[in-house]
């Protein structure tokens, strides 16, 4: 076991490991220096100093250099008051070049030796004339980063269907792996509507309770599959993996039919290991 300090570099950001100074105590949201491999960055603490396994960590451990001071607070808020302006003069040497680009976000490094474009475009972009004029206007090194959709939405922020902001924007640091396989057994429709988030993907959300559903999953008949009920047999005509009740329609002995729901434990069907895809 070795002690770190997680910090992140923004809200929503991937978190770092980074072994504490010597003599410094930490606290959440303690802003701090750290050297990178881009250089001095200004950064927060997020998880104070604690204990986590050697096999997490990647050699060599960098160090906290020290807790930011006022004047380090300063130079920080004005590269940030900065950024409107950088946005807003990329943006027309964009225009000017007639490049197929969408710029998203910048950031200013700490010691105002770099600054990083971030940008969408539907394919690759030759932005070698717009580096060279760029880099002659602010007088450092300048990157631009591609971005793909996913990304932007987490730099820019939005609504998800469900009325909160994006998971990814919000409260998470890294993309989880999503298939429409997560879709399928928590039985929603298989539709760009029902399963896509705003930067047309699949929803992040789909991967939170996916252990939960491939359990009941298994739990649960097929759907038109045949049943043996406390009221005789009958077909499953749809399942409820949140109630763990299945409603089955049944023969009323008059030729009709009806439906009536029990949970899945009342009913006798052939067990068998399920997929979600079938």
């Amino acid at each position: 076991m070795a002690k770190v300090v997680i910090i992140k570099f923004k809200n929503g950001g991937k978190p770092y490991y980074f072994q504490a100074k010597e003599g410094e105590t930490y606290f959440r949201n303690t802003p701090v220096i750290v050297e990178t491999a881009k250089g001095v960055e200004f950064a927060r603490v997020s998880n104070p100093e604690h204990e986590v396994p050697d096999s997490e960590i990647t050699q060599p451990l960098k160090k906290i250099l020290r807790i930011a001071t006022e004047k380090d607070l300063e130079i920080y808020e004005s590269r940030q008051a900065k950024k409107p302006q950088l946005m807003k003069i990329c943006k027309e040497k964009i225009e000017k070049y007639e490049l197929d680009m969408k710029l998203i976000d910048c950031e200013y490094a700490f010691d105002g030796s770099m600054i990083t474009f971030h940008f969408s475009a539907p394919e690759r972009v030759d932005f070698r004339e717009l580096v060279k004029t760029l880099a002659s206007t602010f007088h450092c090194r300048i990157e631009l980063h591609q971005i793909n959709p996913r990304d932007e939405v987490k730099y820019v922020g939005s609504l998800a269907p469900c009325g909160r902001v994006c998971c990814c924007a919000a409260n998470m640091a890294e993309p989880k792996h999503v298939s429409i396989k997560m879709a399928k057994s928590q039985g929603l429709t298989i539709t760009p509507g029902k399963v896509n988030g705003m930067c047309g993907k699949l929803m992040c959300c789909l991967s939170y309770e996916s252990e939960y559903y491939n359990e009941a999953f298994a739990k649960m008949p097929k759907i038109n599959s045949e049943v043996g009920t406390p009221e005789g047999k009958g077909k499953v005509a749809s399942v409820n993996m949140l109630k763990m009740t299945v409603l089955v329609k049944i023969e009323d002995g008059n030729g009709g039919l009806v439906y009536r729901t029990f949970h899945v434990d009342e009913l006798k069907f052939k067990k068998n290991v399920q997929k979600p895809e079938d």
